[in-house]
């Protein structure tokens, strides 16, 4: 019941800019959350944090600990990393175009607009109002698309579409002339402005400015400049540009602006200081790319190496070294727009992105191999099922692909690209590293994971699309349901040979499966009925449960006793396969009634399209069951009471459709909705800059259709076999919702002597036994695990044999957790051992309540001899060698 959201797969980035924060963890934009990628331990998390629509900026401060997040809506978010919190929340006035900590972690700059802000960082500090704006700059006559900051943090480099870079004094000078300097002679919009060091006295001696149409030009600064008034090649000043000399007499007669650059500060000009802004900077050199008409897209500088990456429209990216402009890499590693480039801390590693096809890489450029190469579904996740031990999860997509994903690192470790049409059911088989796959191409495939290979291929004597699938527990015969012949077939798995085609439906089969426990096929289709066939003994249909709507899915219930299916009018029915009678019928019209879609001439309560379950998925124990279809709901039903016990939203993104109940009146024009209305002079140049579906290749010869908006559904449910988690294809990805105890408080038996000082108390006095009992009545994960470790390996079996069997399930759990994240294997196993000898018959006698931890112990134990066989396979013959030396040496 305590299930929440874990993890997001199929999508590692949809747009935005990458983050690399302590060298080697890296942030990356997902739609409206924030995704988090271990490069050390390939393991990625996404955080339960929601912006409004999808985020566009990032920024981190120095030491990762903060997190900025501003979505299209232009709404900002503070985030914790270490405790995914959200500390603070603001909205900017404009479109943010730039975001960028100081290096000393104080300041936050960011380019709203024409404008440059300068925020206080909030920090750890509590107060009404945390962000404090010190000061704006508005000097620029067009958008700021880059920020950079000294390594003092006193000055900031902004580049503009303006054609021109601008070199700010961030500090409040009184008696200064507090103007820009600036950088001009480029012939495109500014895409990167970056300071260079002198390592000899790490201070500014270069600055490099990068512009869109493929040139950088390398600028030098010689010092103080001895003329008194230095000649800006700006414009005649404005109103927001107010000029005092250092006497006070003469000034403007120009009305100032509040707050903005120019105005005299609080702090005292020092007689010899040199300001950069007002120093001399000249051109070196002005470098070309030499890339045709393909435009600087992303580019990132690091300091320390002296090298720039550089980021191009046709999905080409060039490494090279500054200042003398040497190329060290040029290579092609996408087809489309690059959106994000960024090197990491130590400059070792380069990080690129493609958000058109939701790319994301990281490079090491020295000995040019990948530290990370994730790429998600192109186009809608069509289903999605767990392999048996539960650490597998495979999807299957309208790109034609099939992804395998490790569920503990939530990344993609296969794909499989043989299907030349959607993908539209996935079956894993019971030896847990084959797996099938149908598709509209007409093909039902196999494939083995481990050999990396497609090794058997069913087909029909005339090209049929196939829309469910299915495998006997056994693996001895594959079945298949066609949607337009309205035919199942059923195949030999181990020969590929057609057995049997069983006729009898009038409509597409959308639902197979087999009982879990016999040899039952039960199919479902649009005819309004739902048959039961005996596949082995040929018999044809055994029973018919006939519908008063089209069936749109069935499922079994784990013990095979129990049939659900869905039917178009938003019906769930419950029928006993023994009897063959209707048992139960929950009504769930009102409980998945989606929002209202842009497009959409009703309200969402008139509306009586997508109020209906597409998918189901029965719990581990069958005692409850999840449901869900085209709206943004997931709902969970209990079976014997037929009420609703809980509804997941999977998604509160407002780019979205169908997430609203009622529409903002505001943005309807006479051309329609506002946000369906397509921009051809948007930011979005020469690519995309967010992932969208593209171009079908439907439409007729000359037609230009208006692609609107994704709308939020479900396509397809699986649960864990453990029961611990569950999976759900939608419009965002796969989501994965888990239960997890730690962030939960559950206490059970509490009375006033049960306490974490009565605990640690016992366990100073060495009562392990009494500790470990108290830890698991306050069921504080910590504590639990804390007793564990305080057990003696000596004293393991008594202890084991004194915990009540009550408690079996918390004590089982804990260890579960210990053995995916501890290195001390076989005391824990020991562990496991000694409980499985004291309490095997309680276990016996309540297996279905300790079935989910049973098989979360088995699939802990099962990876950690995997890990300890591979290792041992790799280190086979040093092994030998060790052994085969005496003693003495």
């Amino acid at each position: 019941m305590n299930y929440r959201f874990q993890n997001l797969l199929g999508a590692p980035y949809r747009g935005g800019n990458a983050v690399i924060t302590q060298n080697t963890q890296l942030i990356s934009p997902v739609g409206n959350r924030v995704s988090v990628t271990d490069l050390n331990k390939h393991h990625t998390v996404t955080l339960d944090l929601t912006t409004s629509t999808n985020i566009c900026r990032l920024a981190a401060s120095p030491d990762g600990t903060f997190l900025l997040a501003v979505d299209e809506n232009n709404r900002c978010l503070f985030i914790n990393v270490p405790r995914r919190a959200v500390l603070h929340r603001m909205t900017f006035k404009g479109k943010v175009g730039a975001l960028k900590f100081s290096p000393d972690g104080k300041f936050i700059a960011v380019g709203v607009g024409k404008l440059v802000e300068i925020w206080e960082s909030p920090a750890f500090s509590r107060a009404a109002f945390a962000f404090q704006r010190v000061r704006t700059f508005a000097s620029s006559d067009d958008k700021v698309v880059s920020l950079e900051w000294s390594l003092d943090s006193d000055y900031l480099l902004v580049g503009t579409k303006d054609l021109a870079a601008r070199l700010f004094c961030v500090r409040k000078l009184k008696g200064v002339l507090n103007k820009p300097y600036l950088f001009l002679g480029h012939r495109d919009s500014v895409v990167g402005c970056f300071f260079g060091v002198d390592k000899m006295t790490n201070k500014v001696n270069r600055a490099f400015t990068v512009a869109r149409d493929g040139y950088i030009f390398s600028w030098g600064y010689s010092g103080k400049d001895v003329t008194e008034d230095p000649m800006s090649p700006d414009t005649p000043e404005r109103a927001d540009e107010v000029m005092e000399e250092s006497n006070g007499a003469v000034g403007t007669d120009i009305k100032k602006r509040k707050e903005y650059e120019g105005r005299g500060g609080d702090s005292e000009e020092d007689e010899g200081e040199e300001y950069m802004h007002r120093g001399k900077w000249g051109l070196l050199r002005k470098d070309g790319f030499n890339q045709g008409s393909a435009k600087v897209t992303a580019c990132d500088y690091h300091q320390g190496l002296d090298m720039v990456v550089v980021g191009f429209s046709n999905g080409v990216f060039g490494l090279y070294q500054m200042p003398d402009f040497i190329c060290i890499h040029l290579l092609s590693i996408s087809r489309e727009k690059l959106t994000t480039a960024v090197f990491n801390q130590r400059g070792n590693w380069l990080t690129f992105g493609c958000a058109k096809l939701g790319q994301l890489l990281v490079w090491e450029w020295r000995s040019e191999s990948y530290i990370l190469k994730q790429q998600g579904h192109y186009f809608d996740v069509n289903c999605v099922t767990y392999s048996s031990d539960s650490q597998f999860l495979a999807t299957g997509a309208d790109d034609n692909k099939v992804k395998v994903w490790n569920v503990a690192s939530g990344s993609c470790f296969i794909t499989f690209t043989e299907h030349t049409n959607a993908v539209t059911a996935l079956h894993f088989m019971a030896d847990n590293h084959s797996l099938l796959s149908a598709s509209l191409d007409g093909t039902v495939r196999a494939w083995d994971f481990r050999r990396y290979k497609n090794y058997k291929t069913y087909t029909t004597p005339t090209p049929r699309q196939f829309v469910s699938l299915t495998a006997d527990p056994s693996g001895d015969v594959v079945c298949a349901g066609t949607l337009d012949s309205f035919e199942i077939f059923v195949w030999s798995k181990k020969t590929g040979q057609i057995k049997d085609i069983l006729n009898g439906h009038e409509a597409p089969v959308h639902g197979l499966m087999f009982s879990p426990l016999t040899q039952i096929l039960a199919s479902s289709s649009w005819d309004n009925t739902v048959r039961l066939w005996d596949v082995f003994a040929s018999k044809g249909t055994v029973e018919t449960f006939q519908h008063n709507h089209d069936v749109l899915t069935v499922t079994f219930r784990p013990d095979g006793k129990q049939l659900a299916s869905c039917t178009l009018d938003g019906q769930i029915h419950f029928w006993d396969t023994v009897d063959g009678v209707l048992m139960y019928t929950i009504e769930g019209r009102r409980d998945i009634a989606g929002g209202r879609n842009m497009t959409d001439r009703r309200s969402a309560a008139n509306s009586s399209s997508g109020k209906c379950f597409t998918t189901l998925c029965y719990s581990a124990d069958g005692s409850y069951i999840l449901a869900a279809g085209n709206s943004r709901y997931i709902c969970m039903y209990d079976i014997s009471d037929q009420v609703l016990l809980r509804r997941f939203q999977i998604s509160h993104n407002l780019s979205y459709d169908g997430v609203l109940d009622f529409l903002n009146s505001k943005k309807m024009t006479e051309a329609g909705p506002m946000d369906l209305i397509e921009d051809d002079n948007s930011d979005e140049e020469d690519g995309i800059d967010k992932q969208s579906r593209g171009n079908l290749g439907y439409d007729l010869p000359g037609s230009r259709p208006n692609r609107g908006r994704p709308i939020i559904r479900t396509k397809s449910l699986s649960i864990a076999p453990t029961g611990r988690s569950f999976a759900a294809a939608t419009t965002e990805g796969v989501l994965i919702f888990s239960v997890d105890e730690s962030f939960i408080f559950d206490p059970t038996d509490l009375d006033i002597d049960v306490t974490p000082e009565a605990v640690e108390d016992a366990l100073k006095k060495d009562e392990v036994v009494r500790a470990l009992a108290l830890s698991m009545r306050l069921n504080e994960d910590s504590l639990i695990k804390k007793c564990i470790f305080a057990v003696a390996p000596a004293d393991i079996k008594a202890v084991a044999i004194s915990v009540p069997q009550k408690y079996l399930e918390r004590l089982m759990e804990a260890l579960v957790d210990l053995l995916e994240n501890c290195p001390h294997l076989e005391f824990l196993l020991h562990w496991c051992q000694e409980i499985c000898k004291a309490h095997g018959s309680s276990i016996q006698r309540n297996y279905r309540n300790l079935l989910p931890s049973l098989k979360s112990l088995q699939k802990a134990i099962t990876r950690a001899h995997q890990d300890l066989a591979d290792m041992c396979s790799s280190n086979e013959y040093t092994l030998r060698y060790l052994c085969s030396v005496p003693n003495n040496h």
